[in-house]
């Protein structure tokens, strides 16, 4: 594990993870809302990639990191990519896990309703991660993490708050898989604006090299 660390709003993210091979971070962000002219930060993510999504991507070389983030094509190729992803949520702000399930639910339904995918077999794996987060309580510094492996349209989910057992869920439903992805990765509608833009400016670096 990477000594090195990069800061998101005073959370401390490592430059690199190892899952089944080492992950590189390329993004990182928060996901907040303005209420009343205060802006209220609810999470901290950092993405972690196989350096390898660079070769992936080769026809947007040249393209500047602002014009990568308003790219949805370019995201749609990152999601695709078949490599290794890890998401890596921290909490800032505590609220109920059942409060996140629903947030989490409603964006994955109206995407895949959006591109007619929202079948009985999808319905029954959104309800299983909806239920996983149900009983959740996600305290100031809990950690979420998102791993999908680049040969299966597969997800595990991971929970982990202090001074209680890590809880895990794998979804299988690779529709739902991918819009979960494109929650967290998915350019102008990802969830963290933040975090799109951080990502389009460091692969752009990457991929001017």
């Amino acid at each position: 594990m990477s000594t090195e660390v990069v800061m998101v709003d005073e959370v401390p993210f490592s430059l690199g993870v190892t899952i089944v091979k080492p992950l590189s971070v390329f993004g990182h962000g928060i996901t907040d809302i303005e209420i009343h002219y205060l802006q209220i930060k609810f999470t901290a993510i950092g993405v972690y990639l196989d350096p390898e999504i660079v070769t992936h991507l080769q026809q947007w070389k040249g393209k500047t990191g602002t014009d990568l983030a308003e790219d949805d094509d370019f995201f749609e190729a990152l999601i695709r990519a078949p490599v290794d992803k890890f998401v890596r949520v921290v909490v800032i702000k505590e609220i109920k896990g059942s409060q996140y399930g629903v947030q989490l639910e409603s964006a994955v339904r109206d995407r895949l309703a959006a591109v007619d995918k929202y079948e009985d077999e999808e319905e029954a794996a959104l309800e299983q991660v909806v239920e996983f987060f149900q009983s959740k309580y996600f305290k100031k510094n809990s950690v979420l993490t998102f791993y999908f492996p680049a040969t299966s349209g597969s997800a595990e989910i991971v929970f982990a708050a202090e001074g209680k057992e890590e809880s895990k869920l794998k979804v299988e439903n690779a529709n739902v898989v991918e819009m979960i992805q494109k929650w967290y990765l998915g350019g102008t509608r990802g969830v963290s604006p933040a975090t799109i833009s951080s990502l389009a400016t460091a692969l752009s670096a990457e991929l001017s090299k």
